[in-house]
């Protein structure tokens, strides 16, 4: 929030400036979302921006009758109310002269949005948008008092604890594989840790327990899964700014659990593996090198939404920095831009026939889907990382084709042998150079690869250009791709 009626999100800025722009059809439905959540309620330097909140809250009022619009959609419905209680029980001291808590016509607008949700959960769609429900209903059932609020909250309780046993992975993932959803849903269980504090003698010991375990697994995987510059990996929809980075979520831990979940692993520099099986990622990290890969399922069969076609794909980073990347995703938008960001070609893998490894279309459906199978890890004798797996995605094809890979990674540099097993009638490894590496990085031979323009989506609403390297099989059915780089520097 940048002034008292004006937002960017997902790298555009617009100006509330009428009712009716609330629900404006000629502004893309997240977008629209995204100003229906009152997020800038719970970030950074809030109470400067008090008054402008407080405001905002009685307009939305004034301008959102019950039941009409956007804003009465459940999923941005169930953030909102998370985000006004927050706002409702934060201490911000004199700012801006707001008084604390609530308004009456506030808190009575909470208790009309509460009864409109309770009716209406989002189990046809499952997922984080049942979660987020199950969440809204929990702290408006600790917020308010009577047999009805205890009831959402009994509801709210049953609905989660069923999810994050369904949702979180024994490896501590969330079960749609995506950094970015994972993240977001961390900071949820975080944020129950911190009500049950909040409203001691409500939730049950043995479930705060079960939250903090959770957190502290979950917690565990999104180390794994983050770069060494602090961002997430790009791995199904994944982009950054849209849920907080490990280092925040790690200090969150801290307070609300406690100085012992903010503890960092030993890094001795020695080559080190990190597995997630149930997942599918696995990091390798070597001298300046971490290697992070997708030899995993692309999310649960019944719910691929914010699956991509990336199965056997990495990302590398040297001295800190990211090198190799996936394109990352910029729209929810169902247009032809978000299927190309979706498939095979926009990620560090194989693209046989021109086909994608998984069936992607529209914008949250997949088809046909790659499994993966024959994966395994280890460490030489001299030290060497590999990893190796396997995919039928393309056995749909007349051709058949199983796509096999093995990574070696040492500490000056990145062996990749593909192989293909069937009758492709063409096919091509594919590498994206982050926007601002260059070929001298990884020791590129350009008389190689081929060397062609392509973007990068780091955020929502965000294109850079660069570059991809495509090895060409050339009728063969095993290429290797060598990589190499300088130790320090």
């Amino acid at each position: 929030m940048s002034g008292p009626a004006t937002f960017r999100f997902l790298s555009v800025e617009r100006e509330l400036t009428a009712s009716v722009d609330w629900d404006r059809a000629d502004w893309p439905r997240l977008w629209r979302y995204n100003l229906h959540y009152f997020d800038d309620l719970a970030a950074d330097g809030a109470a400067e921006r008090a008054s402008w909140h407080s405001a905002l809250i009685e307009r939305w009022i004034a301008d959102n009758p019950p039941g009409r619009g956007t804003g009465w959609e459940p999923y941005p419905a169930s953030l909102r109310i998370v985000n006004w209680i927050k706002w409702g029980l934060a201490d911000r001291g004199a700012a801006a002269g707001v008084p604390p808590g609530l308004s009456p016509a506030a808190v009575h607008s909470l208790a009309v949005q509460a009864r409109w949700l309770r009716q209406r959960l989002e189990v046809h769609l499952l997922g984080n948008h049942l979660w987020a429900n199950a969440k809204a209903l929990v702290f408006a059932g600790a917020f308010f008092d009577g047999p009805q609020a205890r009831a959402w909250f009994d509801k709210g309780l049953e609905l989660l604890q069923r999810e994050l046993r369904e949702q979180i992975l024994p490896d501590g993932g969330h079960f749609e594989r995506s950094p970015m959803y994972h993240a977001i849903l961390l900071e949820d269980v975080l944020d129950l840790i911190q009500l049950a504090d909040r409203y001691p003698d409500l939730v049950p010991a043995d479930v705060i327990d079960h939250w903090r375990d959770t957190a502290l697994r979950m917690l565990a995987w999104l180390r794994v899964m983050t770069h060494p510059d602090g961002g997430i990996a790009f791995f199904n929809d994944a982009a950054l700014g849209i849920a907080p980075d490990h280092a925040a979520l790690l200090a969150y831990a801290g307070v609300v659990i406690g100085p012992s979940a903010a503890a960092a692993p030993d890094d001795d520099g020695d080559p080190r593996l990190d597995v997630l099986p149930e997942s599918g990622y696995v990091r390798m990290q070597s001298g300046p090198a971490v290697l992070i890969a997708d030899v995993g399922p692309i999310g649960p069969d019944y719910l691929p939404g914010h699956a991509h076609a990336d199965t056997l794909s990495f990302e590398l980073s040297l001295h800190g920095r990211r090198v190799i990347v996936n394109s990352g995703i910029s729209t929810y938008e169902a247009d032809g831009e978000r299927l190309r960001q979706r498939g095979t070609a926009a990620h560090n893998t194989v693209v046989v026939d021109g086909a994608d490894s998984s069936e992607v279309w529209s914008s949250f459906r997949v088809a046909r889907r790659a499994r993966p199978f024959d994966v395994h890890w280890g460490r030489d004798s001299d030290g060497i990382l590999w990893l190796r797996a396997a995919h039928d995605g393309y056995r749909r094809l007349p051709g058949r084709v199983i796509h096999f890979r093995e990574w070696r990674l040492t500490p000056a540099g990145l062996s990749i042998v593909d192989r293909l097993q069937g009758r492709p009638r063409r096919a091509e490894a594919r590498f994206h150079l982050h926007p601002s590496a260059s070929l001298g990085d990884i020791g590129v031979d350009v008389s190689t690869f081929l060397v062609n323009p392509s973007t990068w989506h780091p955020r929502f609403g965000s294109t850079s250009s660069n570059r991809v390297l495509v090895a060409d099989f050339a009728g063969r059915d095993r290429l290797e791709s060598r990589f190499s780089w300088q130790l320090s520097g």
